[in-house]
């Protein structure tokens, strides 16, 4: 019987362990909320916005970027007429890299003068 809880305490820390370390198993997270992918806007000035959890170093389009205290991020980008791929790209302390990409086409609209 004293074996049995001894064993049932070691595998309740053990697995206390595991769950509180599993943030940093998983590596990093990266959610963009705007804009949606494959949406369509006049203006050539877009905001990048979203989450990344689990980071060290976090870039947009290959150009380093931050995020406040709980992980968000927001960057204005002016970006040329046409389809564009926008990218977000994170690090964590290990060295592992996660990826999230959405296409956005930024509409040239002439007026009639």
């Amino acid at each position: 019987m004293k074996r049995l809880f001894i064993a049932l305490v070691i595998i309740g820390i053990v697995g206390y362990g595991l769950f509180e370390a599993r943030k940093l198993i998983e590596g990093p997270v990266i959610t963009i909320d705007m804009p949606k992918n494959g949406s369509a806007t006049s203006t050539t000035g877009v905001i990048i916005a979203g989450e990344a959890e689990n980071i060290s170093f976090l870039s947009i389009n290959d150009k380093p970027s931050h995020t406040d205290e709980q992980g968000h991020f927001s960057e204005l980008l002016s970006l040329p007429p046409g389809v564009t791929v926008l990218t977000v790209a994170a690090t964590d302390r290990f060295g592992r890299r996660a990826v999230k990409s959405v296409s956005i086409n930024v509409l040239n609209y002439c007026p009639n003068a």
